[in-house]
């Protein structure tokens, strides 16, 4: 039997434009702010009042961060190609991995299988000490923990935790990412800072996100970043100041012959 493959995002039609089941131009528009139409969306659902506000909330918390390699490779792209907006915006989304942005995602199945645990019975501070101490003699790194430029604390993430908890919304997920925020200096052997991605991921999660979710926010954040940039490249280039910059820093180091012809 052949399989009907479906859609049920949306479909454009000669008068109309239906989007998750409602009428674009009609019901959409004029109503939902774009934060709302994003939820809508990515999950079929319009948010809650708390849903909309820690979603604006996190999207402005991860949108922009300076000269991070995102930023960077999208500039010298534009440097390159100054034509090609698309294609700069592309270069910096391809680097959302598992050391820039995509981290919380990583987060996110961390605190999905740590809380699984915890429903089964175990308790919070023993369940996050078990899983950092895995990771750990892995050789692996924390997922939401270090950072290159915020010391003692990422402020970013000590303000989402602070709102999270004034707003109600701190569940078992951000109450495991404070016991691995413990549990992850117990088994480094020193304090960690905890990054933006992990609370972000707990918020989320403890807000009905599904996991596999939670890598869309910081990529359309960073989107909104990236345009930011390459509208101040266009005026201002210094993509090509990137590249001499590289070049200075950089040194050669010729290869030792090893003395055969």
């Amino acid at each position: 039997m052949t399989r009907t493959a479906v859609t049920r995002i949306s479909q454009a039609y000669p008068d109309r434009v239906e989007v998750r089941g409602q009428d674009l131009c009609a019901e959409l528009m004029g109503r939902l702010s774009f934060t709302e139409y994003f939820h809508l969306l990515l999950t079929g659902r319009e948010p809650t009042e708390e849903q909309r506000f820690f979603l604006d909330l996190l999207l402005v918390a991860i949108a922009e961060h300076g000269m991070m390699p995102t930023n960077v490779a999208a500039r010298m792209t534009l440097a390159a190609d100054p034509g090609s907006l698309q294609g700069a915006v592309a270069a910096g989304i391809l680097g959302c991995g598992p050391v820039i942005l995509g981290t919380a995602e990583a987060c996110a199945r961390l605190l999905e299988q740590a809380q699984q645990r915890v429903a089964a019975g175990g308790d919070p501070a023993v369940v996050a000490d078990e899983a950092a101490r895995a990771i750990q003699a892995s050789g692996e790194r924390l997922p939401g923990f270090g950072h290159p430029v915020h010391h003692p604390v990422d402020p970013r993430a000590e303000r989402i935790l602070q709102l999270a908890d004034e707003h109600g919304v701190s569940g078992g997920h951000v109450l495991l990412a404070r016991c691995l925020r413990d549990s992850a200096a117990r088994a480094y052997g020193k304090p960690l800072v905890m990054n933006v991605s992990m609370p972000i991921a707990a918020v989320l999660l403890d807000l009905g996100f599904e996991a596999a979710a939670v890598k869309a926010i910081p990529i359309l954040a960073r989107t909104a970043g990236l345009l930011a940039h390459l509208a101040e490249e266009h005026q201002d280039s210094v993509g090509f100041l990137m590249a001499r910059g590289a070049e200075e820093t950089v040194v050669y180091e010729r290869p030792e012959q090893d003395g055969r012809g």
